[in-house]
Order: C-alpha cells, then sequence, then structure tokens
C-alpha cells in the first residue's frame, strides 16, 4: 500500500504541473478565444440574468428553477476547500498559489459555460422523471465516435464514482480539523455530519435543490462578513500581502516558522489543483446539476457557472488568502495542521466566537458539498449500472465521511488530485472536441429575438 501510494503521490505531482497547466488553461484560453472573450465582453449582462435573478421564482412549483439548480452546483464548490483548501494550497505551495488559483478562474470561465451548454443540450430523462445530463451523456452522445465517446464516458462516469470517495473524506476532514479547535470530538463530528447527510440524501434531488438554495446564500454571507472584518482590522497589511501573491507566483519562498518553503513549480501545481478543485471548472461535475434545471436555452443556464466561479474563487476564496496570509499565521502554522488556520485567524480576531463561526460556516459548507457531491456520485453509478445500484451505492458515499475521520490531509488531497487528473482528461477532451456546438449555441441565443436581443429590448423598456 505504501509503495502504490507513493506512485500515485508522485503522479500526481506530476500530473498536476505541466500536463494540467496545459489542458486546464490552454483548453480554457483556446475556448475563450473560440467564444469571442464572451465572459469579458457581456459580463454584465451575465451578472443581471444570474446576481439579477437570485430570488426569481419558477412559475412551475415542481420544477427546478435555474437558482436552484445553481445553488446544488455551487454548494459543490463553495465547500471547505474555500475555507481549508485555500490555507492547504499556500501552505503546500506558498503564497504564490492564490495568484494561479485567479488565472485558472478567469479562464475556467469559459471551461465551465461549455460543459453546462453541452450537459443540458444533451440530458435525457431518467426512470423517475428527472433530468439527467452531464459529461457521461455528452461524451457518449456528442461524439461522432460512439465507440471513443462511449468509452469515454464511462472512463468519466466509473473515476468520478470513486474520485468522489475521498473527496468527501476530504471534506470530512476539514470539518473535524476545525470542529476540533473549539473542542469537538472527530467521531461526534463524523457521526453527526453522516446522519444529516443520509437524511437529506435519500430525499432526492428536489429535497437537496430545497436544502441548498437555503443553506448556501447563508454560509456564504457569514463567513464572508467575518473574514471582511479581519482584513479591514488589518487593512495597512493588504497591499504588502497582495505584493507576496503576485511576487511569489514567479519566484520561490524560502522556509520560515511552520512554512516549509516552495517553488514556482509547487505554486503552480497547488494553485492549478485547488482553484480547479474549489471552482470545478473543466472538471464536468456542474453540469450534473445544471441538468436538472428548467430553462429556455442551455446558454442562459451556463451563465450560473460564471457566476458560481465569481461566487466561489474570487470572492469566497480571495478573502480566505487574505485572511490567511495578514494574519501571517500560514508562517506560524505547521503545514499539516493548514487546516486550521482560518479557524485559529478568526479566533484571534473575534475570541472563542471566532472559532465558533469558523466551525459553524465549515460545518455548513461541508454538509452542503457533500449532500450534492453524493447526488454526483449517484449520477454516475445510474450510468454505469442502473437506477437500482446508484440507490445502493449512496450508502458508500455516506460511511466514507467517516474515513475522512481518520485520514492524514495531505495524503487525502494528493489522492483525491490523481482521480480528479482522471476525469478532467475526458471532459477537457470533449470540452475542446465539441467547442463548435458550443459555439453555435452561444452564437444562436446572443443573435435570437428570442433570447438576448429580446432581454436587451426590455432592459431599455425599463430604464425609460
Amino acid at each position: 500500500m505504501s509503495a502504490i501510494a507513493n506512485v500515485l503521490v508522485s503522479f500526481s505531482n506530476w500530473m498536476w504541473g505541466t500536463p494540467m497547466l496545459l489542458l486546464l488553461a490552454g483548453g480554457g484560453i483556446y475556448l475563450t478565444i473560440r467564444l469571442g472573450f464572451f465572459q469579458f465582453v457581456h459580463l454584465g449582462y451575465i451578472w443581471k440574468q444570474t446576481f439579477g435573478k437570485m430570488f426569481h421564482k419558477s412559475d412551475d412549483k415542481d420544477a427546478i428553477s435555474p437558482f436552484q439548480a445553481a445553488t446544488a452546483a455551487l454548494a459543490s464548490t463553495i465547500g471547505a476547500s474555500n475555507i481549508v483548501g485555500v490555507p492547504v494550497a499556500i501552505a503546500f505551495g506558498g503564497p504564490g498559489a492564490v495568484f494561479w488559483m485567479w488565472v485558472i478562474a478567469l479562464i475556467g470561465s469559459a471551461s465551465k459555460f461549455s460543459e453546462i451548454v453541452l450537459g443540458i443540450k444533451y440530458r435525457e430523462k431518467n426512470e423517475a422523471g428527472e433530468y439527467a445530463g452531464g459529461p457521461t451523456y455528452y461524451l457518449a452522445k456528442g461524439f461522432k465516435n460512439k465507440k471513443l465517446g462511449k468509452f469515454l464516458g464511462m472512463w468519466f462516469a466509473f473515476f468520478l464514482m470513486i474520485e468522489l470517495i475521498p473527496s468527501v473524506a476530504t471534506q470530512a476532514v476539514s470539518a473535524v480539523q476545525t470542529a476540533g479547535t473549539i473542542g469537538i470530538p472527530p467521531l461526534v463530528t463524523g457521526i453527526g455530519m453522516a446522519i444529516i447527510v443520509f437524511i437529506v440524501v435519500f430525499g432526492g434531488i428536489k429535497r437537496i435543490t430545497q436544502v441548498t438554495e437555503k443553506l448556501v446564500p447563508l454560509m456564504a454571507l457569514v463567513y464572508i462578513a467575518g473574514a471582511l472584518i479581519i482584513i479591514f482590522a488589518n487593512i495597512t497589511a493588504l497591499p504588502g500581502v497582495i505584493a507576496l501573491i503576485f511576487k511569489s507566483a514567479f519566484s520561490p519562498v524560502a522556509a520560515t516558522g511552520g512554512f516549509a518553503g516552495s517553488s514556482v513549480a509547487l505554486a503552480l501545481r497547488w494553485g492549478a489543483a485547488r482553484g480547479t478543485y474549489s471552482n470545478e471548472a473543466g472538471m464536468g461535475t456542474a453540469p450534473i446539476a445544471h441538468a436538472t434545471a428548467e430553462t429556455d436555452h442551455p446558454v442562459r443556464q451556463a451563465f450560473w457557472g460564471i457566476f458560481e466561479i465569481t461566487v466561489d474563487t474570487l470572492m469566497v476564496c480571495s478573502v480566505t488568502a487574505f485572511v490567511v496570509l495578514i494574519t501571517g499565521m500560514w508562517e506560524t502554522v505547521p503545514s499539516a495542521e493548514a487546516a486550521s488556520i482560518p479557524a485559529l485567524a478568526f479566533g484571534q480576531m473575534f475570541g472563542p466566537a471566532g472559532g465558533i463561526i469558523v466551525t459553524v460556516s465549515i460545518l455548513l459548507f461541508v454538509l452542503s458539498t457533500v449532500i450534492v457531491l453524493v447526488f454526483y456520485g449517484e449520477k454516475q453509478a445510474e450510468f454505469l449500472f442502473g437506477y437500482k445500484f446508484a440507490k445502493a451505492w449512496k450508502y458508500v458515499y455516506v460511511v466514507s465521511i467517516l474515513l475522512g475521520v481518520f485520514g492524514g490531509i495531505e495524503f487525502l488531497y494528493q489522492f483525491l488530485d490523481f482521480f480528479l487528473a482522471m476525469i478532467i482528461l475526458p471532459n477537457m477532451l470533449a470540452l475542446i472536441v465539441m467547442s463548435k456546438e458550443v459555439v453555435e449555441l452561444k452564437d444562436e441565443f446572443f443573435t435570437s429575438e428570442k433570447y438576448y436581443l429580446k432581454d436587451i429590448k426590455k432592459d431599455s423598456k425599463k430604464a425609460k
């Protein structure tokens, strides 16, 4: 087992260097160019269609609204990775890892947009009458070479189904380490989470979207508010922190205190991996949730993918990074305990209440993330082995919460990154190969009187 683990770690570190940078950044740049830099050109309109319609209710009470589907996807992107994944990236990759997280987010907007568009286009209805979609469907149905497409679809489904086991476990580790800072025993945290997840996920996708629709905005606002108070209390240090992030992205950082030192390669490796895991751009998981939404056009739903990246990486991850760096704890807390840094920073500012704020935020983040991850895993099992098997497979993920109680954080993240690479490979290949279809649907939306032009005219009338 030790030899296998060493091979996986070595391969994972290699993959998350140049190969993943070329695939994620190179693929994202290619898609951005093909789509005419739409995420920048139409940013104002996209925000109106997302931030401006967050609380718009669907006319069909039984349907899953675009916002509900987005919060379900956002529940898996805004998770413990935003609070503990960021300090872990800084602990092993240095402050420069934050810069690479930002780069991956901006470029990844085109990738996430593309996978949601394809997810909606190729979705199907299952035995329960619910929409099911994602890379497994657009790989199997959209590739001209049907045999290759079906093989890649099965590849994606299998590796994602397995990847979600360490993914759920790392979420549990995050919750356990943070809860430990206020004296909650690991087993109590693990069992409590397992029970809540069990109750919610066995209620189906409608129960999941109802829960995440309420949890996600609440948990994001509470955490961001606390983080901003810490940042503004240390505002004079902020310019130096920002300079450090940019400098460390292109030059090595020496060891100091609890920080073991880092190279540019490590900054890139940890920034790219944690950035991708955080916002899920190019992973292919987001369209699984988005495919359940009622929408008039794939492109309109795909705007919510850009909304997710904005909230997840450019807002929540950034404030976490500033808190970690501005307090200086990244230099004093040992790397193995990096997950506890946000709780310690909040405790430094707010006293005992600070640890409670972060612990509650982490628990809410983890719960919402795990709930959606279980749904993702169920859909992969359904694609591979059928509806009945998928219902039973959910128990594996509930049990894996308890595995996280005993796991080491660095090993779990390394193990997770290996499987993460395995699902990104076929998905990014699909996005590049099928980019023509995405461009056609994007052009259709922005030139049609039924969609973009209709919205623009409506906004003009309101302005008058």
